[in-house]
């Protein structure tokens, strides 16, 4: 992935519902400018989410979601209502379709009830427009066929969309400091290119006027001895946080790219909080390890391999480990004692909360593998001394 692309965790998800045959296919692509989905008269020629990130002006970057009807038939019919109703999950600007010529029905009142409760800023819009005789002066009315206020359309989506850019570091480092990039390269690591954690924070750090220095684990301490000042700021991958601890001197911040992500989606202080579990976790407890992203899994994977592995020696105990990746999720956690998440880089905002508030929600406490890796090497208090309001917590 380039470094000058946004990647798909970032950008505004605007995803369309609706009936079968309201026009939500033709909308998208009228939106797109582009053959984005399939168009029929025949109903549910949408069988699955299409999703396509792209360009979309005056927004920007977006990722735009087209779903199937949400009066879909039968049992692979309830199927796909449900996957339509799991990308909710990551819809940050959700559009209402609606047949202009049936006008609303009790299965878009449902949608619109459902946008509500996940607190999921909306806009119905009645399309095929151009089959009616008059418009009515209430509603906003489009035509996917003929173009009418489609343009329109696009200026009510941009002005939804959220007008603060979140920063990663901005508030930690000022143009002139020195920050240590610590990066392992091992068998897990991706050939040629570095993983998007990685990639965001580089641009990010350029971008504030910092000078990088970028070093693997093996010369970490001859990379420190060379530099005539004392960094401002070690951030190093998760699964080396315990022999990087060693060799940072005390004064020196220090932190995770899993840590600084989990601030990034607003999610710093749950995941610290969730940790604690971690002390109190007994034989057969149930621990779901879940990553937002799918891989190829190698022999020393930390998810599934190091993260199990120190926590049985960290607790002396014997849980039960069971994993997830990519979109799979539960959407009921009861089950487990506790939930060990990713960084996210790959997931938005809006799912990445979804996920937490599914676990709030049943009381099952959740951390991410940054925050359980410092606290299984006993130096989660120094990862986090970098952000006082969560520092606080653990005093």
């Amino acid at each position: 992935m380039s470094l000058n692309n946004t990647p798909a965790a970032e950008r505004v998800h605007i995803g369309f519902y609706g009936l079968r045959n309201a026009g939500k296919s033709s909308l998208v692509n009228a939106v797109t400018g582009q053959k984005l989905s399939l168009v029929s008269e025949v109903k549910g020629t949408t069988t699955d989410p299409v999703k396509k990130t792209m360009e979309l002006l005056p927004l920007g970057p977006v990722v735009i979601i087209d779903t199937p009807g949400m009066d879909d038939e039968g049992e692979l019919g309830a199927q796909r209502v449900a996957r339509a109703k799991e990308m909710l999950s990551q819809t940050d600007i959700a559009v209402l379709v609606v047949d202009a010529a049936r006008g609303l029905s009790p299965e878009d009142q449902e949608l619109i009830a459902l946008f509500e409760a996940k607190k999921t800023p909306y806009l119905t819009v009645f399309n095929k427009a151009d089959l009616l005789e008059s418009i009515p002066a209430e509603g906003f009315y489009v035509s996917a066929e003929t173009g009418l206020n489609i343009y329109e359309l696009k200026e009510k989506l941009a002005a939804m969309a959220p007008k603060e850019e979140k920063k990663l570091l901005a508030d930690l480092v000022t143009a002139g400091d020195t920050v240590v990039l610590v990066i392992p390269i091992d068998e897990s690591a991706p050939k040629g290119r570095l993983i998007l954690p990685q990639q965001h924070t580089i641009r990010e750090l350029l971008e504030l006027g910092v000078t990088i220095v970028c070093s693997q684990h093996t010369n970490l301490q001859e990379t420190l001895e060379k530099l005539k000042t004392p960094p401002k700021l070690v951030i190093t991958d998760s699964q080396v946080f315990g022999f990087v601890s060693k060799i940072v001197p005390k004064k020196t911040f220090l932190t995770s790219f899993s840590i600084l992500f989990a601030r990034f989606k607003g999610s710093l202080s749950t995941v610290v909080s969730g940790a604690a579990m971690l002390s109190k976790l007994k034989d057969g407890d149930k621990i779901l390890i879940s990553e937002g992203c799918t891989h190829h899994r190698q022999c020393q994977d930390i998810g599934t391999v190091k993260l199990p592995g120190w926590i049985e020696k960290y607790t002396g105990v014997k849980p039960e480990f069971h994993f997830t990746s990519g979109a799979e999720f539960p959407e009921d956690p009861s089950d487990f004692a506790l939930v060990i998440h990713c960084g996210g880089c790959m997931l938005n905002e809006k799912e990445m909360k979804s996920r937490l508030a599914r676990c709030k929600q049943q009381g099952i406490p959740v951390t991410n593998y940054g925050i359980a890796i410092a606290q299984l090497h006993g130096i989660l208090k120094r990862s986090v001394e970098p952000f006082p309001a969560v520092y606080e917590l653990l005093k």
